[in-house]
């Protein structure tokens, strides 16, 4: 019976292996960009006039007084502040974009 020599990697090899396997990989984009909270905080600032277009095609004008995760308040010129759910709305824009 012969005995056979079991031919095993380094340590120092595997290592090197695995930083290389790491370095190939893309980075893990980040979950937030911020643009949306900029976005709100800049129309805040400048009272801007917005247009939010909800799921049913109903348009609702004001001005964005606060914004959170899931939501937006509305100030409305002659009709009580709105709250409207983020997930209701299809898409916004500034009032004066379309005339």
């Amino acid at each position: 019976m012969s005995h056979r020599k079991l031919i095993r990697p380094s340590l120092t090899e595997v290592k090197e292996q695995m930083t290389a396997r790491q370095m190939r990989r893309k980075p893990v984009p980040a979950d937030q960009t911020n643009a949306e909270n900029f976005y709100y905080v800049k129309q805040m600032q400048n009272r801007t006039p917005m247009v939010l277009v909800l799921g049913d095609g109903e348009e609702v004008r004001g001005v964005i007084e606060w914004y959170d995760k899931n939501s937006i308040k509305l100030n409305r010129v002659s009709q009580p502040g709105l709250l409207v759910l983020k997930h209701n709305i299809k898409y916004m824009y500034k009032a004066d974009e379309h005339a």
